[in-house]
């Protein structure tokens, strides 16, 4: 069994259809159309979606795939930092355990804007401190695309922080991210349809040429997941159509 946040629509939508087509059983984890209905955006949702996780998997979890995540247009910058960042690792961290008895593999879906120097600021740390007050109340006094691309790197350093430690690798499960380019999701059109944020969005340079598709992201997940990627081990996959290569051409 392999459980899938965000899986009503979207990349987790094309993750969940990918694994049905190839015989595989999904736990779907979304605020509408899923098996387990929670909010990731406060701590009682995010225990209680872990502890009906557990009890259908009966604790043997063979994948999990952190795709919940709110965009940039969100305008309660607060969520966006608590869905994106503390949601996603809540998901990971409590159902390790069930992935370590199954030897499986997890897989947390970042952004390529996390390598954008709007992503930098102290609502980082605030994140890989564990101290989601102070990240909310930062999110509150930052514009909305470095709150949301600052919660995707920390994000993104958390899974590469962890996955080599002794309580992931070093007890059998793997754990790796993919940090997609803009993809055509109904996330994605929220913001085309934002004012400010539309422009950026479309002056975006891919160098393969326009967005990308929920599919395409989903073929690199799945991929981590399955045992092809056993040697992969807090790897962060670019799926951007080549963005992250144009701007840091000489950082990988």
């Amino acid at each position: 069994m392999i459980a899938v946040s965000g899986s009503a629509s979207g990349i987790g939508a094309a993750v969940r259809a990918r694994l049905e087509a190839s015989g595989l059983r999904v736990l779907g984890i979304d605020r509408r159309d899923a098996e387990i209905i929670a909010d990731l955006g406060d701590t009682g949702g995010r225990a209680a979606a872990v502890a009906a996780a557990r009890e259908r998997c009966g604790d043997r979890l063979d994948g999990l795939v952190a795709c919940a995540g709110l965009g940039p247009q969100v305008p309660v910058r607060e969520l966006v930092v608590s869905v994106n960042y503390f949601g996603a690792v809540a998901l990971l961290d409590g159902l390790r355990p069930s992935l370590v008895a199954a030897h499986g593999a997890a897989v947390a879906v970042s952004s390529n804007s996390s390598t954008l120097p709007n992503a930098e600021s102290p609502l980082v740390d605030a994140c890989l401190d564990d101290d989601e007050a102070t990240a909310r109340d930062l999110a509150a006094t930052l514009p909305s695309p470095s709150v949301y691309a600052g919660s995707k790197l920390a994000l993104a350093r958390w899974v590469r922080r962890q996955a080599p430690s002794t309580a992931w690798a070093g007890a059998g499960a793997r754990l790796n991210a993919v940090a997609p380019g803009p993809v055509q999701t109904p996330m994605l059109q929220e913001g085309l349809d934002d004012p400010l944020l539309g422009p950026a969005i479309r002056g975006f340079p891919i160098p393969t040429g326009g967005f990308g598709t929920p599919q395409q992201v989903a073929a690199a997940i799945t991929f981590l997941l399955g045992p092809e990627a056993a040697f992969c081990c807090g790897t962060v996959l670019f799926v951007d159509g080549g963005t992250d290569a144009l701007i840091r051409s000489d950082r990988y």
